[in-house]
């Protein structure tokens, strides 16, 4: 590692972000929150940079469950820290951010990916197999643990009992468990960008690896910290606009899946669209096949009740979502109608959020 390679803005931001956090400056006053933001924002573009030369270096596709990985641990200590802090918006926090942030992957990282290569490349092509492998799991999980709620009996209303939520994780960890072992190791080659779409990539020394496997570490860490602090701040804005709480939910949701959002759009402008599916929907099935057995073990233990089932309104969109991103997907290749439908779906989504 060259000395000067330090002077990068991807080690400048995380380091300034360390020692402004440890100032205690956050939180008193709107200039020094803006600051905040920009350290944040700074911080989150410095862990694409630093998981992507991780990700070279290990190649695919482990590169993209590397990343889809480090966002889920970010989402997971969020949303956990900010349970444990209680509040009346800890009871539907975690649902809210979980179906935000599949939301956002299934309608506005894909949607975007497939618009930005359907309009510089008009049609990209990736594997079948890997997506139907994908969405499989993902619909599974999530009718399991966001819609199936709803109509059990034990405990009235959209929750699960303790022996419910138990059995529940065990279903999300067995899936995601299973399809790590298909996409790693029985079925590696479903995941693999064609040889025809991938680009030459520096491959990074195992030094150059290891600095920036340990910077990663720093943003992540940096940017749970930081996105709790200025949760407040997101809270009170939100209470400011007199929209619904479920914004807050939206918010933290679209801050933890920048850098895997930024990777992925800049796969699909270099024409790896297999990359982009493999980062989008990698992170779907992580976001919510650990999130929920993680943010469950936290319920039992800390007596916090958990709301998981949707309303009608959130399980009509989610049920739309997923049967446009399955229909986009089925024949392999891709174009701009289906990125422009899935990003109205996400404006209908979020418009719904704010006008309910």
């Amino acid at each position: 590692m060259k000395p000067k390679e330090f002077l990068n803005y991807t080690y400048i931001f995380p380091v300034l972000a360390v020692i402004y956090y440890f100032t205690g400056l956050m939180g008193t006053g709107v200039i020094f929150d803006v600051i905040a933001g920009i350290l944040l924002t700074g911080s989150v573009l410095s862990a694409v940079h630093h998981a992507e030369v991780v990700a070279h270096k290990v190649g695919e596709p482990y590169g993209t469950i590397i990343l889809a990985l480090c966002i889920t641990i970010i989402e997971v200590a969020l949303i956990v820290s900010l349970m444990v802090a209680g509040g009346e918006q800890a009871l539907t926090l975690a649902r809210d951010t979980v179906f935000a942030a599949v939301m956002i992957i299934l309608n506005g990282i894909i949607g975007i990916c497939i618009l930005v290569g359907g309009v510089k490349y008009f049609e990209q092509f990736f594997a079948r197999t890997s997506a139907t492998t994908y969405l499989v799991s993902i619909v599974s999980i999530l009718v399991i643990t966001l819609v199936l709620p709803n109509f059990t009996s034990s405990v009235n209303g959209p929750y699960y009992n303790n022996a419910q939520l138990i059995f529940v994780s065990i279903a999300c960890l067995v899936i995601y468990g299973v399809f790590l072992m298909v996409q790693t190791v029985r079925h590696r080659s479903y995941f693999v960008p064609a040889d025809g779409n991938a680009e030459e990539h520096f491959i990074p020394n195992r030094t150059q690896a290891i600095v920036s496997f340990l910077f990663l570490v720093v943003c992540l860490v940096i940017v749970v910290l930081m996105a709790k602090g200025l949760s407040k701040t997101i809270e009170d804005m939100v209470q400011s606009m007199g929209a619904p709480k479920s914004l807050v939910g939206v918010i933290i949701a679209a801050v933890v899946l920048l850098p895997e959002g930024v990777a992925a759009i800049r796969a699909a402008r270099n024409n790896q669209i297999q990359s982009s599916l493999n980062l989008a929907l990698g992170s779907a099935l992580a976001s919510i096949g650990l999130s929920i057995p993680a943010i469950s073990a936290v319920s039992i233990m800390y007596d916090i009740p958990l709301v998981l089932g949707l309303d009608k309104k959130d399980i009509i969109l989610l049920t739309l979502s997923v049967f446009i991103v399955m229909l986009s997907l089925s024949r392999g290749k891709t174009n701009v109608l289906y990125g422009t439908v899935l990003l109205v779906n996400l404006a209908a989504y979020i418009f719904t959020v704010i006008v309910p």
